[in-house]
């Protein structure tokens, strides 16, 4: 091959190369683009909806609403029943649903990684996980309200302890694989018994995102108004009574939404300010999290 040829061969294969690096570059303009209309197409909605629930939520906050119970039409009140009993059907539902949660996470990662029992429970986790949530509410009623013929706000909390499990089976199994083996390895070499490496190795080591998945899990369930309308159905006054029924803030929200009363309407929206609040404190906290210690 002469100069001359070799010359054009290289002048050729610049070309090319060029021409290649100019369509990347177009194709990554492209995708660039689509990208970031699409990121300020979802944040363009999220920050209306949060400036919505900001202007009209303070409006209708005041001390009334944090202290009174829920008024009749066009009269004075609060949601303070709604918010007391939100509260203990939340907590009720996280301190039955973590525990069964984490023990069924740590076995599905730590004793029957590939078993047919763990085939089963993961299938019927993605199942529970992608159910909707009124149809865990129609099970709980269908058992427990048609069976005692009482709606009553432990009903509530075993409907959302049922959306709690799946999350945090999920996420605890997901947290342990993350453990690097090595570690197991080490504390066996020792001597350690499995269920100590287990408690002091493994699910310390994933402790963040163990604690990360059951703060998403209560950000789910506290927004949830479908199972309790099934269950915990709602009271106008305030009881402390679990075999009651009881009020919650997303049913009053939902009630108090549709309604035409102007009151009503200041106090679902201060409902929804109160909640929106809470869930995105629970998902900072759960980021902070993540970042620190994962």
């Amino acid at each position: 091959m002469t100069t001359a040829e070799r010359l054009l061969n290289a002048k050729t294969l610049d070309e090319t190369r060029a021409a290649r690096f100019a369509g990347r570059k177009r194709l990554n303009f492209v995708a660039l683009t689509l990208s970031l209309a699409a990121m300020a197409f979802g944040v363009f909605w999220l920050v209306w909806i949060l400036w919505e629930t900001l202007r009209l939520g303070i409006g209708g906050l005041a001390l009334s609403t944090l202290t009174e119970m829920t008024p009749p039409p066009n009269e004075a009140g609060g949601i303070a029943n709604a918010i007391y009993g939100s509260l203990v059907m939340v907590l009720l539902a996280t301190f039955v649903g973590t525990p069964i949660g984490i023990m069924a996470g740590i076995y599905l990662a730590e004793y029957n990684v590939k078993g047919w029992l763990s085939t089963i429970v993961r299938f019927v986790n993605d199942i529970l996980l992608s159910a909707p949530s009124i149809v865990i509410g129609l099970f709980v009623y269908a058992v427990v309200v048609a069976y005692f013929k009482s709606f009553s706000g432990l009903a509530g909390a075993l409907a959302l302890a049922l959306i709690v499990i799946p999350v945090v089976i999920r996420t605890t199994e997901n947290m342990l694989q993350l453990v690097p083996p090595g570690l197991r390895e080490a504390a066996y070499a020792l001597g350690t018994p499995k269920w100590k490496v287990i408690l002091s190795i493994t699910l310390r080591a994933a402790r963040a995102g163990v604690v990360t998945g059951i703060l998403l899990a209560v950000a789910r369930i506290a927004g949830e108004t479908a199972p309790l309308l099934f269950t915990a159905l709602s009271n106008q006054f305030w009881t402390s009574d679990v075999t009651q029924p009881m009020a919650s803030l997303p049913v009053t929200i939902f009630k108090f939404a549709m309604s035409p009363y102007e009151n009503w309407q200041q106090l679902a929206w201060a409902g929804v300010f109160l909640i929106t609040v809470a869930v995105l404190a629970l998902n900072i906290l759960a980021r902070v999290l993540t970042r620190n210690k994962l």
